[in-house]
């Protein structure tokens, strides 16, 4: 009789470990509190044009041809997690723009350039564009005298980290302490341990190449001030595989997604929201058998994999008298990541657009260290503000009626911990946002030709995604909270629970989230004992070195 799981929360993470989990025999349920797939990563769809509703950028295009490459079996534990394909002499894919063959039969992947346009608040920019070449010219336009030498040692660090960290430790589920002692002489010959802000301005005096070199964490909740140096990887990921984009959209991705999971075997069930996980003792031993929905409802299975907020998991799904580990203390005094305001809006095009944006554009204040410290520290709503522009049409037309675009812009604040009262402050902070496109020439005349505009604040991550506090990426990616520190992907409090996502090991983001559900899979497969006699999940060893 085939084993049985149920995953709480069809997001990427959740999608990508119920894949996984048919591929390893057993049928599988994800249930979806939404109408549609995609949890953070869900569709808005208004007027003719086409929102996602949360993540944008595609890194590591392999991590999805590896999941449309799955069968229903478990050869993919034993095989590399890094192919040769993939890490050939210049760690690209080789087998096309989409990832590979298997992808392209789902969903079409086209790469960006530049990666993001990054704009000082005095103008000037800064195209991130993994050419070597050309950021070493404009390192040298913008950069004081030393930068540019700076930005080869910059550059060296990085790679190295991303070696040890990335290729290497990637995968690794620190579920113990002594894993976690194994590396300290790692992260400390990496100076991996300092706040990656402090770590870039060891390389450049000037302040818009330490935002440049350091704004990237906020993409996945990180303060870029607590950050620890460890997260250079993230330049250097994206350097190596570059930014991608599906589509029709990141919803074209997930939709794909849940066409192969279908595929698969694997059951689909909306507005399905999960109340409560139901858990037994068995002696001394605590186990997950199942859930209970929210219209009463009871479905039971071997396994429960929850890709639904980490804090929300333990704090509502889980009654008190079986949790020691992630006791009510221990979880609410984790720091969260801050929150967002996301304004979707669809505006007609003047034709002008894509002579001052790209695709992705990074729209940064006049300060950049003290309004970190007020949405992370003093959590307050500042009058600056910086921001994520993204203009998909400028790559994709059909996301919007002709003659339009759709765009989104991200604004970090807060998370709900900041008491601020977004029903009275949400309409006047989005119209200062468009204003300031507007005003400042971003997209001139942008008020006269919107034709439609909508938001979400902390409270939607809060009430609808069901997200502690609001946040926006679960627990917040400092030195504390990494590694071992983590929130780990298998239940140490009940047998047969496991996690999924951007709340636990390694962490929020596309590529770490896609990572989570091929980490907490093997921890399922070993506990089932799926591995064959003499196997053993393979681990990163030595790896061709990283061009430049």
């Amino acid at each position: 009789m085939a084993r049985t799981a149920v995953v709480i929360g069809s997001g990427i993470g959740g999608l990508a470990v119920g894949l996984r989990l048919q591929s390893l025999g057993f049928e599988t349920t994800i249930l979806e509190k939404l109408d549609a797939p995609g949890g953070r990563a869900y569709v808005r769809k208004v007027d003719g044009f086409t929102f996602d509703m949360g993540p944008t950028v595609i890194t590591v295009p392999h991590f999805i041809e590896e999941l449309f490459s799955l069968e229903r079996n478990p050869s993919w534990l034993t095989q590399p997690d890094y192919p040769p394909e993939v890490l050939g002499e210049d760690r690209r894919i080789k087998t096309g723009l989409s990832g590979g063959k298997n992808t392209s039969r789902y969903v079409q992947i086209v790469p960006i350039l530049p990666f993001y346009r990054i704009y000082f608040d005095d103008g000037t920019f800064f195209d991130y564009d993994g050419d070597p070449e050309h950021t070493r010219q404009q390192v040298a336009a913008l950069g004081e005298p030393g930068d540019l030498e700076g930005y080869e040692r910059f550059h060296a660090d990085a790679k190295a980290i991303f070696e040890r960290g990335f290729l290497e430790l990637g995968y690794t589920h620190f579920g113990d302490l002594g894993t976690m002692l194994r590396i300290v002489p790692d992260l400390l010959r990496l100076d991996g341990v300092r706040s990656l802000f402090s770590f870039t301005s060891k390389y450049f005096k000037s302040p818009k190449l330490r935002q440049v070199f350091s704004f990237e964490t906020l993409l996945i909740g990180g303060n870029p001030l607590a950050v620890p140096a460890i997260y250079a990887m993230i330049h250097f990921v994206e350097k190596t595989w570059g930014i991608h984009f599906a589509m029709g959209g990141t919803g074209a991705l997930v939709e794909a997604l849940v066409k192969k999971f279908e595929e698969l075997g694997g059951q689909m069930r909306y507005n399905a929201e999960v109340k409560k996980i139901n858990v037994v003792r068995q002696g001394r031993r605590k186990l997950a058998t199942g859930v209970t929905l929210a219209d009463g409802g009871v479905l039971n299975a071997d396994i429960v994999v929850s890709n639904a907020d980490y804090a929300h998991t333990y704090l509502q799904l889980i009654e008190p008298q079986y949790r020691f580990w992630n006791a009510d203390w221990v979880v609410k005094k984790r720091p969260q990541s801050m929150s967002l305001v996301v304004i979707y809006f669809g505006f007609r095009a003047d034709g002008r657009e894509g002579e001052r944006l790209r695709h992705h554009n990074i729209i940064l204040g006049p300060r950049y260290e003290e309004l970190l410290r007020d949405i992370f520290g003093r959590k307050v709503l500042a009058k600056d503000f910086s921001q994520y522009l993204h203009i998909p049409t400028l790559t994709d037309p059909s996301l919007a009626p002709p003659g339009h675009h759709a765009a989104y812009t991200l604004v970090p604040v807060p998370h709900n911990g900041s008491g601020l009262d977004w029903e009275l402050l949400g309409e006047p902070f989005v119209n200062k946002v468009l204003r300031f496109l507007d005003e400042r020439g971003y997209l001139p005349g942008l008020m006269e030709r919107l034709v439609h505009k909508s938001f979400i604040t902390p409270d939607y991550f809060e009430h609808t995604l069901n997200s502690y506090l609001g946040n926006a990426f679960g627990p917040e990616p400092i030195l504390a909270q990494s590694a071992f520190f983590r929130p780990h992907n298998k239940s140490e409090d009940i047998a047969n629970l496991y996690l999924v996502g951007a709340g636990v090991q390694p962490g929020a983001g596309t590529p770490s989230v896609m990572m989570s559900a091929k980490m907490t899979a093997r921890l399922v497969a070993q506990d089932f004992g799926l591995l064959g006699q003499g196997q053993r999940v393979p681990s990163v060893s030595a790896q061709p070195t990283a061009g430049d």
